[in-house]
């Protein structure tokens, strides 16, 4: 049938189709250009800039443990019945130390058996089973204090109260959202002075913000021993009231932009 046509329709339609071949051709490419883009754009012009936020804050809070120990018989009931009035002794003076109850937190409460083992038969008989000769409860709580004035005061009270140590004692930011937010506003401006020098340095222009990507670093208050070579309180030094001095913590955001480049 094509060959039926005079030679120049058989020419105009190879054009035709010639035509239509580029056009497809064209097309695939700038599809596929358009693709690489989309999975990464500015890959092969683009650059990064990094900023540092840092904000020096007073920590707000004063965290630490104390936990009830009582060792006993098999009287299981009666020895639960010594830890909680303890506990609860505890929590009465903490509380008319305006200590609130969401601050007053059970971390772990754990029973645990005692054991008598006994020798095996040199005759190579069976070993004889241990006897549970008593209990041992632990109760541990967590402490928050908001009122920096009364941790000392706190810190030894709760060891006369009955509490057989006293640890951890840390000082925090109790919401650090708004200290880190301000960090990586800081950040991103550095960030941001950082692209612009290095854009006007190499004579080209800022292209879109193609990522973000931060990292947090909160220097942790350290732990503060309370006597000498360790971090408990002892019975026998429940009477002295302990210095503390909250300090201060920095809450640091490192930022990097990659932008891409026109």
């Amino acid at each position: 049938m094509f060959n039926d046509l005079t030679p120049n329709i058989r020419k105009g339609v190879l054009v035709i189709i010639l035509l239509v071949l580029i056009a497809i051709g064209y097309s695939v490419v700038r599809y596929a250009e358009t693709y690489s883009q989309s999975i990464q754009p500015g890959s092969f012009r683009s650059f990064s800039a990094t900023g540092e936020g840092k904000v020096i804050s007073v920590p707000d809070v004063a965290e630490f443990s104390y936990s009830v120990i009582n060792q006993g018989g098999k009287d299981l009931a009666a020895l639960q019945e010594q830890n909680s009035v303890k506990t609860q002794k505890i929590n009465d003076f903490l509380k008319s130390k305006s200590v609130a109850d969401k601050d007053i937190k059970t971390e772990n409460y754990s029973v645990e058996p005692r054991y008598q083992y006994y020798g095996c038969p040199r005759d190579g008989g069976a070993c004889p089973p241990a006897d549970i000769v008593g209990y041992t409860i632990t109760q541990s709580v967590s402490i928050k204090v908001r009122d920096f004035k009364q941790v000392s005061e706190i810190l030894a009270g709760v060891v006369v109260a009955g509490a057989n140590n006293v640890s951890q004692l840390s000082f925090k930011i109790d919401d650090p959202s708004k200290v880190r937010n301000e960090a990586r506003a800081l950040a991103i401006i550095k960030a941001r002075e950082q692209a612009n020098s290095i854009a006007k340095a190499g004579g080209f222009r800022l292209g879109q913000l193609l990522s973000i990507e931060e990292a947090y670093n909160n220097q942790p208050m350290p732990y503060y021993g309370l006597e000498m070579g360790g971090d408990m309180i002892k019975a026998s030094m429940a009477p002295v009231t302990p210095a503390i001095e909250p300090g201060s913590q920095e809450v640091v955001v490192n930022i990097v932009l990659r932008y891409e480049i026109k």
